[in-house]
């Protein structure tokens, strides 16, 4: 299975902005956009850059949304044409259909540190979904849907250390967290609004469609 390699913290400062690839530990002190002399784009010669072109405003601002939710091209290529026939807004139905990805789902309900360990966590079996094991991250969920822990003692045992951590993340609306039974339920459609990385979707709809 392909996987985004490399310094995490090196997508961030690229990005110019936290994109809290690595959970808690984002909002430390540690966290390198915390600090002056680490706060700027990585690589030589980073004061002498222009302003970019319009090409490279469009193309960052797509990066920045497929490293937050962590997929790769191909993937982020069949969600977009998955938006392009919605009856929605194509940039609103993109970051929607992102938004609901079972990864996203996980971290959101506290049940993983980050998205990343989201990942792993569904990839190893330890989340269910409506009582039956997905090992998909790309799963699309649906209002109704329930997300639970796996019956195995080691993935209660895993998701409950990982809860206690994240434990103060505020739940969003649209989902609805057990914290005694680690378990979590859809209870409608995000909104434009649930979406909290800041981006200009529309940027992201003309380089898609070019």
């Amino acid at each position: 299975m392909a996987r985004l390699l490399g310094p995490a913290c090196r997508r961030c400062r690229r990005a110019g902005m936290k994109l809290m690839l690595k959970g808690s530990r984002c909002e430390t002190a540690k966290c390198p956009m915390e600090k002056q002399w680490r706060n700027f784009p990585p690589g030589m010669h980073v004061y002498r850059r222009t302003k970019g072109s319009e090409y490279a405003k469009r193309l960052r601002e797509t990066q920045k949304v497929k490293r937050y939710y962590g997929v790769l091209e191909a993937q982020f290529r069949r969600v977009f044409e998955q938006a392009q026939r919605s009856s929605q807004n194509t940039g609103v139905a993109l970051l929607l259909l992102l938004e609901r990805r079972l990864d996203n789902v996980v971290f959101k309900l506290n049940l993983a540190a980050s998205r990343k360990a989201a990942r792993q966590a569904i990839g190893h079996g330890h989340i269910r979904v409506n009582g039956r094991t997905v090992s998909r991250p790309s799963f699309i969920v649906r209002p109704g849907d329930r997300v639970s822990v796996a019956s195995h003692e080691t993935s209660k045992q895993l998701i409950s250390n990982q809860f206690q951590q994240d434990a103060n993340r505020p739940i969003q609306k649209w989902l609805r967290l057990d914290a005694e039974k680690l378990e979590g339920t859809v209870e409608s459609l995000p909104t434009r609004e649930d979406v909290q990385i800041p981006v200009e979707e529309n940027l992201i709809v003309e380089f898609c469609s070019r």
